[in-house]
């Protein structure tokens, strides 16, 4: 009997001139962590949609258990004894934990689902792998990191033996990271195979157990973790090395250019930001830690005029904006690079040149606003100036035509933070910049971020990502249940007190100089 779980051999697959994987081979053996790394644009995601049914390979072979399988689509995987736990939760917001965990495999009694049976499976597969959930509780009240677990039972209700998550730490919080990887060894422990999908190579060493690397469609690496070293791992992925980048707190920063007072967001009689108050100045950035829900989008969609205060000023560049729409708050001075860069960030449809072009169609030398040209564009301009900044931004692109919903993540990342930058406004918010990006694009976009700061750009930075805040922010908030709950200094911004301001349990403060 093999020891692999499941092997692909030879996987190829391609989408029109793009080739996604290139003969790629992989062996997950049972009863361990596979970590599978790579750059946005390997083909890791492409790798995983193939293993799990979601898309066919062109050439290739998917073994699991040792028998060919061919799978039509995902429930041919999840038969096989595959599980997907998708980086963006696909659950019931209005059903408990338990409908949602048993749902299209639901125990019956009398031709109705039996939601006493439900509800014991789900305590069963709690207790036997220490996830603590109560079977219950309304999924749409959980925090990330508890909906996460009903991801991870629905794939173990259906007698998961191989797990696949993929980038599962974006929105958790430290303590919640811990949990999952002790979740993830109590089940491999038990021989499940768990294949991770990451670029964070600090939780590859600390929990994996083999790693697969790719680069540019191709296996570049595999590693035994306990003999692999972050820079090797890097270097696999990138080819080259990669330095960290850190706001070394230089310069002082200067006046206020976004100031936020006493702000109250209510959404159907629930209030989201309770009387929150803040201040950027120019050449300063800010940081926003928080887990997903806690008021941190409230806030930013206040800040932009896409979403309603109940009370509070905003004053931009020492203006009140509480009367102006989007299109003059952004004419004043403000940028922003949204969280939702698919949903808000990006038309899917158009050119990577048509989207670095958006907001520059008004004002020369892409958009003319006056004279018998009113209205009309230079595509030459707009041809030009997405040349410029694919280059600058190393946008892996096969050219300024190719629609920008066909980029990987990371390329997409970079198109937007290329547009919003190019437009040199004083005031830039960054939601989640590097969510789902991988360790060569973090680079380049923390970089940028801090040649804008020294630049006297004031950024809000928003981010679930506690090292990228130590990394980048003069000084960081936490916000808890849709208060300001703690600010730390860059000296004081430790791991651990913004973790436990994050799950409620540190001390509520502000550092002196704070909000003003």
């Amino acid at each position: 009997m093999t020891d692999a779980a499941a092997e692909l051999r030879g996987i190829s697959k391609r989408f029109d001139a793009v080739v996604a994987n290139d003969g790629v081979d992989l062996v997950l053996r049972r009863g361990t962590i596979h970590a599978v790394m790579g750059e946005n644009g390997a083909g890791k995601s492409t790798l995983m949609s193939i293993l799990f049914g979601l898309l066919r390979p062109d050439s290739g072979q998917i073994l699991v258990g040792g028998v060919e399988r061919h799978f039509r689509g995902p429930l041919d995987a999840i038969a096989a004894g595959l599980g997907m736990v998708h980086q963006h939760f696909r659950l019931f917001d209005s059903m408990t934990v338990a409908e949602n965990v048993v749902y299209g495999a639901e125990p019956r009694r009398r031709g109705r689902l039996d939601r006493t049976a439900a509800a014991e499976r789900v305590r069963e597969l709690s207790d036997r792998y220490g996830l603590d959930t109560d079977p219950d509780s309304v999924v749409g009240t959980l925090s990330a990191g508890a909906r996460q677990r009903v991801e991870i039972l629905k794939a173990l209700h259906r007698d998961a033996e191989i797990l696949i998550l993929d980038e599962p730490t974006a929105v958790l919080t430290p303590v919640e990271v811990d949990s999952l990887f002790a979740v993830l060894r109590r089940a491999a422990d038990e021989g499940a195979t768990v294949v991770l999908v990451t670029h964070k190579i600090h939780e590859v060493l600390a929990i994996s157990d083999e790693v697969t690397v790719l680069r540019d469609a191709r296996v570049t690496g595999r590693f035994r973790t306990a003999e692999a070293t972050g820079s090797a791992l890097v270097q696999s992925m990138t080819g080259r090395e990669v330095t960290e980048v850190a706001n070394a707190g230089t310069g002082e920063p200067g006046d206020e250019a976004l100031q936020v007072t006493g702000l109250t967001v209510v959404d159907r009689g629930v209030h989201r930001v309770r009387d929150v108050s803040f201040t950027v100045r120019r050449g300063e950035i800010v940081g926003v830690a928080g887990v997903s829900g806690n008021g941190q989008r409230e806030v930013v969609a206040a800040i932009l005029g896409t979403g309603s205060a109940e009370s509070g000023e905003i004053r931009l560049l020492g203006r009140d904006v509480a009367s102006l729409d989007v299109r003059r708050r952004r004419a004043i001075g403000l940028a922003v690079v949204p969280e939702d860069r698919r949903g808000e960030g990006m038309a899917v449809t158009m050119t990577t040149a048509e989207n670095l072009a958006l907001g520059h169609h008004r004002t020369a030398p892409i958009g003319a606003s006056r004279g018998w040209r009113r209205g009309w564009l230079s595509l030459r301009a707009q041809r030009d100036m997405a040349r410029r900044l694919i280059a600058d931004y190393d946008v892996r692109t096969s050219g300024e035509r190719q629609p920008v919903g066909a980029l990987s993540g990371g390329n997409a990342q970079k198109v937007v933070i290329a547009r919003e930058l190019s437009h040199r406004a004083p005031v830039l918010i960054a939601e989640q910049p590097t969510q789902g990006v991988d360790i060569g694009a973090i680079e380049s976009i923390h970089q940028r971020l801090l040649d804008y700061r020294r630049d006297g750009g004031a950024v809000l930075l928003v981010s679930h990502e506690i090292a990228e805040l130590q990394a980048l922010a003069d000084r960081v908030l936490v916000m808890f249940a849709g208060r300001i709950v703690a600010e730390y200094s860059r000296a004081d911004a430790t791991t651990a007190r913004i973790g436990a301001a994050m799950a409620g349990t540190g001390e509520s403060s502000r550092s002196e100089g704070g909000a003003s």
